[in-house]
């Protein structure tokens, strides 16, 4: 591992107090040699630590700014290494001074999420909490906070430390058994493993199954805004997301391509995705635009079906054709905009149109005025009931990391192949390479077997000081 003493600052731009890090061997040594106490003889080295010291950071004999030291000792530290953290003013002058000053004494820039990795290395949290701390710098709701909380502290690395431990203690008992395979003895019970596999299998597929609610509440719910051009559309997108993100015309297909952005409602966050109009054209960049807005819909979770009130039962009988076969499994919401401009008789032949649409499929359906800013609170509560997700709490076990996702699948794939290999009464040999296989993957999540290109990307995508 590497030996360098790095330093990084922790605080982003604007703040009042900024906090630089500094990990490492030599961390409090190079620390000390540029600070000087203002109440105490000691240096830092001979100060205890979880200690606050006040005094001055010089560059020479110019004060560059009054700071507090933080101090800790290896291996009781985040990282586990001897640390010192430095809380100075905000000021992007200052905070560039002393970490010009630490590098002149010794000390190397950080990469990103190189703190973590340490900690990691050094045994302090195993790759699973790692990946949550970025998680949890991420969070944007109460959900998301809470798993990332639950995972930091262990909950789902806990879990499967159960899981490994039960399947080592079978496949050692197995292994065992082929030391004394010319005496035909079974030392695993295969009722008892039949049964722990049972559970394991049910784990895990529980954990499997959670990632699509892990995913939606991290990511957020995909939402489909679709519909024919000129429908408003890019107009309700703007509206949800409070913003004048789309581009909002009287001209046909001005949204020719896909356009992404999340926001919270209700404790719940949505990806919205506003795509291009569905109609017949001979435009080639309209016609791609018109082919993502399919892929879109294939990918969303919940579809808003955007119409022209006043184009209603024409959009209506052209659109359910197209539309309808896709959605079978998603919720569906149709959006009649521009409500405010029909007449008392319009309303009613309308009404009757969609009595019988709701008649044959799963639709919800509301009228507004994207324009007016009508009913689309009403929308709102609408798109927050129909996303089901379930109230998350600290202690709830969910997935939402991808990398996880795909180890445990790949772990179910190996305990099914246990399953059916004690169902066919194979050797031990095949069984045991079967539960060796579901533990690699499980192992994979908590970092024991990852290697250094897996560690390189997962750290990639942390900020810098973290």
């Amino acid at each position: 591992m590497n030996q360098d003493t790095i330093c990084a600052i922790a605080t982003g731009q604007g703040g009042a107090v900024g906090m630089i890090r500094v990990s490492g061997a030599a961390a409090i040594i190079i620390t000390n040699s540029i600070f000087t106490p203002i109440k105490s003889e000691h240096s830092l080295e001979n100060r205890k630590p979880y200690s606050l010291t006040y005094g001055h950071i010089y560059n020479g004999e110019e004060i560059v700014d009054d700071v507090l030291i933080s101090l800790f000792h290896a291996p009781h530290s985040y990282t586990g290494e001897n640390s010192t953290e430095i809380t100075c003013h905000g000021s992007s002058y200052i905070l560039q001074q002393v970490m010009q000053l630490l590098i002149e004494k010794g000390c190397r820039l950080a990469q990103p999420g190189e703190f973590t990795q340490r900690a990691f290395l050094n045994g302090k949290m195993d790759l699973s909490q790692a990946e949550a701390v970025a998680d949890l710098i991420a969070s944007s709701s109460a959900a998301t906070h809470r798993l990332a909380i639950s995972q930091m502290r262990g909950g789902f690395s806990q879990e499967l430390k159960q899981l490994r431990e039960q399947l080592l203690n079978f496949t050692s008992m197995i292994e065992l058994e082929l030391d004394f395979s010319e005496e035909d003895v079974e030392f695993a019970d295969r009722n008892e493993l039949f049964l722990l596999a049972t559970h394991i299998e049910s784990v895990i597929s529980r954990l499997v199954q959670s990632f699509s609610i892990g995913n939606a509440i991290k990511n957020g719910v995909p939402v489909a805004i679709i519909g024919e051009t000129n429908a408003g559309k890019s107009t309700l997108l703007n509206v949800l997301l409070n913003e004048e993100k789309a581009i909002v015309s009287d001209i046909h297909g001005t949204t020719r391509d896909v356009i992404e952005d999340t926001i919270n409602i209700g404790g719940v966050t949505f990806r919205f995705i506003d795509t291009a109009g569905i109609r017949d054209t001979n435009d080639t960049i309209e016609n791609l635009g018109i082919e993502r807005t399919f892929q879109k819909i294939e990918q969303a979770e919940i579809i808003l079906w955007v119409i022209d009130s006043k184009e209603a039962q024409k959009q209506i009988k052209q659109l359910s054709q197209k539309i309808l076969p896709l959605i079978e499994d998603k919720q569906l919401i149709l959006v009649l905009n521009k409500a405010d401009l029909l007449s008392a008789e319009q309303e009613k032949e309308l009404s009757s149109v969609l009595t019988d649409l709701i008649n044959k499929a799963n639709i919800q359906s509301i009228s507004i005025s994207a324009k007016q800013r009508t009913h689309t609170d009403l929308l709102q509560k609408i798109l927050v009931e129909a996303a089901h997700l379930p109230t998350v709490t600290q202690n709830d076990i969910i997935v939402t990391n991808v990398r996880h996702y795909e180890a445990l699948s790949q772990a179910l794939e190996a305990i099914h192949r246990v399953q059916q290999g004690l169902e066919m009464h194979i050797s031990g040999d095949f069984l045991s390479q079967d539960i060796r296989s579901c533990l690699h993957f499980l192992s994979d999540i908590v970092g024991e077997v990852s290697n250094d290109s897996v560690l390189e990307n997962i750290f990639r995508n942390f900020c810098i000081g973290k």
